[in-house]
C-alpha cells in the first residue's frame, strides 16, 4: 500500500492513497484526517485503507483523481519524534576522517544515532531555505522507516514487527557547523536543517524481495544539478532497522509516527558514488591528498530515487528540490 499527504494548511496534511503505478490517488481522510491519525490506529484503520488501494488499482474507486507529487508534503509533515543512525559504517569511517575524530567506541555493535527535528518536514519538491553558503550546505539520501506504538525494551525482532511504512530520506546537513557541535558532546542541533522526504510512503510487501533482512535492498540514485553522484545500495546497512528501532526503545517508549532513519546510504566500492558531499570530498582527500568538490550553492539542484536492482523505478517517487537563499 502507498500512502501520502496532500499539503494543506493543517500542519499534518490532509491523507491519500495512492495507486500502484503512481497515476491516481484518493482522498482518505474519511477514514483517518492524516497519517499520524491513521498509525495511531493502525489496526482498524490499515483495513479500510487497503480497500481504497485495492479499488484505486481495479479502477472502481469513485472520486479518484490525478496524482501529483508536487503538491505532495512529506508523507508525515510532522513526527512525533526524528531519530537518525550512522547504519553504514563505512560512511561513519569516513565522517571520523573528514572531522579528524577519533573511534566511536563500540561503533560495530552499539548503533550511532542522534535525535533531530521533527516538527517540519518538507515536502519532495519543496524550495529548501538555507540561511548561508557558507554553513557548507550538503545533502544526505537515506531510508527510513515509520514505527507503531514501540515499548521500552522491545527486542530488535519484536521491533521489526511494528515497522508500519519505509520512506526516502534526504537529510540535509551544514557541514561547517558540524565539528564544534560533535566536539560539546551534545550532539546536533545547527547543523541539522529539518528533512525532506519523497512523497510516498510503502508497507513493506510494496518492496517484495528488495525488503529483506529489515534492510531496503535498492539502489539510491542521487543527481545534483543533472549529473550523476552515486546510487550506493542498502544492503550495506551494517545494522537492520529492527536493532535501530531496539537501540531507540532502549530506556523509553517510542510513539506511533515516530520516524527512525538509516543514515546516509554508503558503499565501500568507490564506482557505486556517494549520497552525500562530504563522503565525496573525503575520498578525494584520501584518494587525491585534497577536497576538490565545493558544497551546495544557492540554486543548486539535487534529485534522489530509489531504483530496483533491475533498473526499475522505486515505489516511493522522487525528491527533487533547489537549494535557495
Amino acid at each position: 500500500m502507498k500512502l501520502a499527504s496532500l499539503k494543506s494548511a493543517r500542519k499534518h496534511g490532509r491523507l491519500i492513497v495512492v495507486s500502484r503505478d503512481q497515476t491516481l490517488a484518493a482522498d482518505a481522510s474519511m477514514i483517518a484526517p492524516d497519517l499520524l491519525s491513521a498509525l495511531e490506529c493502525w489496526d482498524t484503520r490499515q483495513p479500510e485503507l487497503e480497500e481504497i488501494y485495492n479499488r484505486l488499482n481495479d479502477g472502481t474507486f469513485i472520486g479518484a483523481f490525478a496524482f501529483d507529487p508536487a503538491q505532495c508534503a512529506a508523507p508525515l509533515p510532522c513526527a512525533p519524534q526524528w531519530l537518525d543512525a550512522s547504519a553504514f559504517l563505512n560512511h561513519g569511517y569516513l565522517m571520523e576522517r573528514a572531522f579528524n575524530t577519533e573511534r566511536i567506541p563500540h561503533f560495530e555493535t552499539i548503533p550511532v544515532m542522534y535525535q533531530g527535528a521533527s516538527d517540519d518536514f518538507h515536502g519532495p519538491m519543496d524550495d529548501m531555505v538555507m540561511a548561508s553558503e557558507e554553513y557548507g550546505i550538503d545533502f544526505e539520501g537515506e531510508f527510513g522507516v515509520v514505527v507503531g506504538a514501540i515499548p521500552m525494551g522491545c527486542s530488535p525482532e519484536a521491533a521489526e514487527q511494528q515497522i508500519r511504512l519505509i520512506v526516502q530520506v534526504n537529510d540535509w546537513s551544514l557541514r561547517a557547523l558540524g565539528p564544534h557541535e560533535m566536539k560539546t558532546g551534545f550532539g546536533f542541533l545547527q547543523a541539522k536543517p529539518s528533512s525532506s522526504f519523497a512523497p510516498i510512503a510503502v508497507t513493506p510487501d510494496e518492496l517484495g524481495d528488495a525488503w529483506a533482512n529489515g534492510r531496503v535492498n535498492m539502489h539510491l540514485k542521487v543527481e545534483w544539478n543533472g549529473a550523476r553522484f552515486g546510487e550506493p545500495h542498502g544492503r550495506e546497512m551494517h545494522y537492520a532497522f529492527g536493532e535501530l528501532i531496539a537501540h531507540a526503545a532502549r530506556t523509553r517508549t517510542l510513539s506511533a509516527g515516530s520516524v527512525v532513519g538509516s543514515g546516509t546510504v554508503s558503499n565501500q566500492s568507490r564506482a557505486a558514488g556517494s549520497a552525500c558531499i562530504a563522503e565525496r570530498r573525503v575520498i578525494e582527500i584520501i584518494d587525491e591528498g585534497a577536497a576538490k568538490t565545493p558544497f551546495m550553492q544557492f540554486g543548486d539542484r539535487v534529485r534522489m530515487q530509489a531504483m530496483f536492482d533491475n533498473g526499475d523505478a522505486g515505489p516511493f517517487g522522487v525528491i527533487d528540490q533547489r537549494v535557495v537563499r
